[in-house]
């Protein structure tokens, strides 16, 4: 009978080692061997220290306050900034402005708001970005002789007939434009006057940026 009950302690005993040392037995998925933490009921998980980036100063308007065949323009009503990203296309014509040419791109903004342009070239040819307070209907090889350079990027306002930037270059520039219509345009020499212009309206009776392409 003691024989018995001393039998029985040893087996229970080694049954309790058995279940200990499984619960704790590191797991093994192919070639990775991890153990699982203890749970305990407190745990939590934080995420406090994860930052999104966030663009809630940045505003696409909604399509019912644009033109129905109009597109949105990024920007910053806090600070009354409109962005402008233009690029000269390597896809079609070597003289555009995302794909435009000969004034088919037309940027329309609220009057008295900044400007912010970012001009990248893409094109094998060098290429500037410039606002001009144009007097003529067209540009001509000399956009500074057709008006008022207002911006200048990618170049200067005295060398910009022969100096912009090369391809894969970005250069950006900002103004501030009262109501009135101006170009944009190429001011290295020629390039304006073979369709690389644009037209900006600057209009107290828009309220949020956006753009329309007219064929």
């Amino acid at each position: 009978m003691i024989a018995a009950i001393v039998i029985a302690i040893i087996l229970v005993a080694v049954a309790v080692y058995y279940v200990a040392v499984r619960s704790s037995a590191p797991i093994n998925v192919g070639n990775v061997t991890e153990t699982l933490p203890p749970i305990t009921s407190n745990e939590t998980v934080t995420t406090s220290n994860v930052t999104t980036p966030t663009t809630t100063n940045v505003t696409t308007p909604p399509s019912t306050s644009i033109p129905p065949n109009a597109k949105p323009l990024p920007y910053n009503a806090a600070n009354k900034t409109v962005f402008l990203y233009v690029v000269a296309s390597s896809s079609g014509q070597p003289f555009n402005f995302n794909g435009t040419s000969d004034g088919q791109l037309h940027f329309y903004i609220p009057a008295g708001w900044t400007v912010l342009v970012y001009f990248t070239n893409q094109e094998g040819l060098e290429h500037n970005f410039l606002i001009v307070q144009n007097t003529t209907a067209t540009p001509g090889d000399d956009v500074g002789q057709d008006g008022t350079i207002l911006l200048a990027a990618g170049t200067t306002t005295s060398n910009y007939l022969n100096q912009g930037i090369s391809s894969g270059q970005t250069a950006s520039a900002s103004t501030t434009l009262p109501a009135g219509i101006y170009w944009f345009a190429c001011g290295i020499s020629g390039h304006a006057a073979a369709g690389m212009w644009g037209v900006i309206v600057s209009s107290s009776s828009i309220s949020t940026p956006y753009y329309v392409i007219q064929s």
